[in-house]
């Protein structure tokens, strides 16, 4: 077999390849920003033709481009360009002094947008007393911040105006007295949102350095590949625009919202999903859409098939609801199928996962063979339905990264029994299963997209960072290497970019990393301080770590 002449050699690393035909190598080459040969240092070297640069890697390990199958990149690089960033985990009385501080720098009817707040801060900031000292921190000026799911916010009483929000309406959080808190759950916070929107959205400039920046970010933790699980027309312009200019450095699947329960944009459904085909381009392709088929169980709007723990305002027989019901759920998976369009549904209660695989087997049966389902975040799982996984063809995009104890896993233990709280993201069990299972970060509602973050906690299901002690459901904890494969082979299968990228592999797309050391020689309680030292992105190095 011949092979062109390579642009590139890289040689004398550990290279580990994720393919299982051949898992290690010395080397590889290059051209026109394709895998043409892997193997040993001699069989590479001798392809080598006078213009060929050949890098020597003096051992580093080198492995391919980190796929992300859960962001949502344009929101996060708005936040990090655009918003007020409140310090990670900050009380009340932090949250205040960050909107004040923000506050004194902007006109007198500017908006304050933000977050995040963390979901155990809940009861801190869900008081007539918090919000009376958000209204004062704000000087007059109408505040919206999200919490770190991203499903609820909480808005200050000069918003709540603005966008016509008052108490009694769904979603809208009362006192003992009847009271708004500023506290709005899911949906209740769109109006505000829109408001928000109307005087201080972004301009066309702003949305493409706001995609450009998510991605810069993503490069810098080794992603290649990722998929947005949740765009606006704003977002899909951005990504079109910056790929037509040679400035899109990942392969980019866009999840467009058939539903939107959270984000407010104009433009969903019928009008968005059927419309994103002018989109596409060689990087970015516009293959899914995007439903939400419940909530978060914080709020108790995941959906359950046991109740939730007893409180005053459900009772004792709360199980939360599906956004849709089954017929819907169904109807729309035929109409996008028949468009060639796979679908992502946002699933965090055991019963929603259920209806979701209920609907795929209806729609598989049907004859649609090929179109992708993936099951977002799917923490709790029936063990009835984890085999069905495999069967029907359902990946798991777990994310974010809370199968490890954190303040969302605390949040849950107060709303369900600890043995069921505790039980969250069956993974050992779904890869044993059969299943395709593709890591995400959900990023920004993780505070980065380190995939080493999440593949520490998918092999320990210990908490990275350390500030919460313990292990959640340690049985499910999953091998380095499956690990590694659910952050490249698993989210490139998942999204349907197999045939480019996701293993270092002849043919595919020249994407692949540069770690600081090889984490198979580590405990794996060192994990997570592996970093990525160098991205390449179809033969184009597109991040150099700083050295000191």
């Amino acid at each position: 077999m011949t092979h062109p002449a390579p642009d590139l050699i890289l040689t004398g690393g550990q290279i580990y390849t994720v393919d299982p035909d051949q898992p290690h190598a010395e080397a590889f080459a290059v051209a026109g920003g394709r895998i043409v040969a892997i193997g040993s240092a001699a069989e590479v070297a001798a392809l080598a033709s006078p213009a060929t640069e050949i890098r020597e890697l003096d051992g580093a390990f080198v492995m391919p481009g980190l796929v992300d199958v859960h962001n949502h990149h344009a929101v996060a690089g708005q936040e990090e360009l655009f918003e007020l960033r409140v310090p990670l985990g900050a009380h009340l009385e932090g949250i205040v002094s960050a909107v004040r501080a923000h506050a004194a720098a902007l006109p007198d009817d500017a908006w304050i947008v933000g977050g995040p707040w963390a979901s155990d801060r809940l009861g801190e900031i869900n008081t007539a007393a918090a919000l009376a000292q958000l209204d004062e921190a704000a000087g007059g000026r109408p505040v919206m911040l999200s919490d770190d799911s991203h499903h609820n916010r909480w808005v200050n009483t000069r918003a709540m105006e603005i966008a016509g929000v008052t108490p009694g309406q769904d979603g809208v959080v009362l006192d003992a007295e009847g009271r708004a808190t500023g506290v709005l759950l899911e949906a209740a916070g769109i109006p505000v949102a829109q408001a928000q929107r109307e005087v201080g959205g972004l301009s066309p400039e702003q949305d493409r350095a706001a995609s450009r920046h998510g991605v810069s970010i993503l490069s810098s933790f080794g992603v290649t590949a990722f998929q947005d699980a949740g765009v606006s027309t704003p977002t899909l312009e951005a990504l079109r625009a910056l790929d037509s200019a040679g400035e899109l450095d990942a392969w980019v699947v866009t999840s467009m919202l058939v539903n939107d329960e959270i984000f407010g944009n104009t433009v969903i459904g019928n009008d968005l999903v059927f419309d994103g085909e002018r989109f596409r381009t060689e990087h970015h392709r516009p293959d899914f859409v995007k439903i939400f088929l419940d909530g978060v169980p914080p709020t108790r709007t995941g959906a359950f098939i046991e109740p939730y723990l007893p409180d005053d305002v459900h009772g004792d027989h709360f199980h939360g609801s599906t956004l849709l019901d089954p017929a819907e759920l169904t109807d729309w998976l035929r109409r996008v199928a028949d468009k060639g369009l796979s679908a992502k549904i946002h699933c965090t209660g055991d019963a929603s996962v259920h209806a979701v695989l209920n609907a795929v087997e209806t729609i598989r049966s049907e004859g649609y063979t090929d179109t992708r389902y993936q099951v977002a975040h799917g923490q709790f799982v029936h063990p009835d339905d984890v085999p069905r996984f495999g069967a029907l063809g359902v990946a798991a995009d777990i994310s974010p990264f809370i199968w490890v104890p954190g303040p969302i896993v605390e949040a849950i233990r107060e709303v369900l029994p600890r043995e069921r709280a505790d039980q969250m993201q069956p993974n050992r069990s779904l890869l044993d299963a059969g299943a395709v299972v593709a890591g995400g970060s959900d990023w920004p509602v993780s505070p980065s997209p380190n995939a080493w973050e999440g593949i520490h906690g998918l092999v320990t299901r210990a908490d990275p960072s350390g500030s919460y002690p313990g292990t959640l459901w340690p049985e499910q904890a999953i091998s380095l290497a499956e690990a590694i494969a659910a952050f490249t082979i698993g989210g490139a299968e998942a999204m349907g970019l197999a045939a480019e990228t996701g293993s270092l592999t002849v043919g595919k797309s020249a994407d692949f990393v540069l770690l600081s050391r090889d984490p198979f020689a580590y405990p794996e309680t060192e994990l997570v301080e592996t970093t990525v030292t160098e991205t390449w992105f179809a033969g184009r190095r597109v991040y150099t770590a700083e050295t000191e």
